[in-house]
């Protein structure tokens, strides 16, 4: 019977686990073999993963795959992937093939400013609020001099800071909003440390000011953002309608009038929307996740991006113009190569080594690359052949293992189902006469 326990941070892993074991399954040891299989034996490599977070019990693997084959800019890449999702890397791989001879990628950096902001609320005049900025503008620059150099001497660091009054939108609620340049870290720690700098210059100087006619502003948090519109990566790629060949008994033309439909209903319709862009997700997040970086973050600033209009919709464009066809997309992406995991991991400094060790904006490209090579599979597929037959084939795998085939009956359904679409009740009514004969 489960009870609340006290003090199970200070438990060792073992005693962790017991606790889990005999609270949830009634001491079931074979719980505790599944749990301790996936330790490492490399007891200095099992302490750096339990560093990682709290109250670890074991590691969780994902797969860790290669997409070869990515032209970026004229250079040939191969890109590190980390997901477990069926028929992702395998998707990628194929749209960097098809583009491979077609031009492959063309990328640009359109800015990589990131934000963050102290929030605060005053009750008085707004003109009160605007007379303090201009007083202690200043002081909030000077006192973040010491935090700020370090960063400066890469080329970046905080590039503003300015009062923003948002007293329409919620009363009494304005936001010191400043703006910064962290070079090849994604800057977390710095811009946080940086606002909290700033809040507390904010209070001091507040103290001093004589033109408040009530109470002075009350500072509510500081925090960065992960919403970065001013840190987008461009990518694309184009032929001639005429390079697109025939796919699966559709002619290039017809292909690419098809596809650029499926982005327009993607840009109008937001339930076709989300799933359109969960599918980009599919091979962002696998590099964010590979390279060691901030998947959630990332996530949450581009679904916001999605709807900065107002609506939610597609990430990417197409369009057919003089029989050029063009499919392209920008993404917010605040991606750091130094600093985190990315130091950290064994195997996201594998990552980062595959692809050269980049700095932040290139690797800002290679994954924009990558989440628009996989939408153009999906949609490659979506406007042919349909999505389940390749996808259900990739997955095939991991059915016959959920409904219990042997190693000998995996490889005969494997060929029962080469010209067939696999199901679960499928594969199962096969296996069954399979084992009836």
């Amino acid at each position: 019977m489960n009870v609340p326990v006290i003090g199970f941070s200070k438990l060792s892993k073992t005693e962790k686990v017991n606790w889990l074991v005999d609270s949830y399954f009634d001491g079931d040891t074979t719980v505790n073999n599944i749990i301790t299989r996936y330790w490492n034996e490399d007891e200095k490599l099992q302490e750096l993963h339990d560093g990682f977070s709290e109250n670890t019990i074991t590691n969780f693997y994902f797969p860790f795959g290669l997409a070869p084959n990515f032209l970026i800019d004229d250079k040939l890449v191969t890109i590190p992937m980390a997901i477990e999702e069926s028929s992702v890397v395998a998707a990628a791989s194929k749209a960097a093939k098809f583009w491979l001879d077609r031009g492959g990628f063309k990328t640009s950096i359109k800015s990589t400013i990131k934000s963050g902001q102290v929030h605060m609320m005053y009750d008085g005049l707004s003109s009160e609020m605007d007379a303090f900025y201009a007083f202690a503008k200043a002081d909030f620059i000077q006192s973040i001099q010491s935090i700020n150099a370090s960063m400066k001497k890469r080329g970046g660091g905080l590039l503003d800071v300015e009062l923003v009054n948002k007293t329409s939108s919620l009363k009494g609620y304005y936001q010191l909003h400043a703006t910064f340049e962290t070079k090849d870290a994604m800057g977390a720690n710095f811009i946080n440390t940086t606002l909290e700098q700033l809040a507390t210059t904010l209070r001091e100087k507040a103290s001093e000011f004589e033109g408040f006619s009530t109470n002075v502003p009350e500072v509510i948090m500081s925090i960065l953002s992960n919403y970065v519109p001013q840190c987008v990566v461009n990518v694309s790629v184009s032929c001639n309608i005429d390079e697109i060949g025939a796919i699966n008994g559709v002619s290039g033309a017809d292909f690419a009038r098809k596809f650029t439909r499926a982005v327009d209903i993607a840009t109008v319709e937001p339930y076709r929307a989300v799933t359109h862009n969960k599918g980009i997700m599919n091979g962002i997040d696998a590099v964010v996740i590979a390279t060691g970086n901030d998947f959630r973050a990332i996530e949450a600033g581009v679904h916001a991006y999605a709807a900065r209009d107002g609506q939610y919709r597609s990430l990417t464009r197409a369009r057919v113009k003089d029989d050029v066809f063009t499919f392209e997309a920008d993404f917010p992406l605040a991606l750091g190569t130094v600093g985190g995991l990315t130091s950290l991991h064994p195997l996201s400094k594998l990552a980062m080594q595959v692809l050269g060790n980049p700095s932040a904006q290139d690797l800002m490209k290679v994954t924009a690359v990558c989440g628009l090579a996989q939408n153009f599979a999906a949609l490659h597929s979506l406007v042919t052949t349909g999505i389940q037959a390749g996808h259900m084939k990739m997955h095939i795998v991991n059915m016959l293992e959920q409904i219990g085939a042997s190693d000998a009956e995996k490889v005969a359904l494997k060929k029962a189902f080469t010209d067939k679409t696999p199901s679960f009740s499928g594969l199962r009514e096969a296996l069954e006469k399979m084992r009836s004969k």
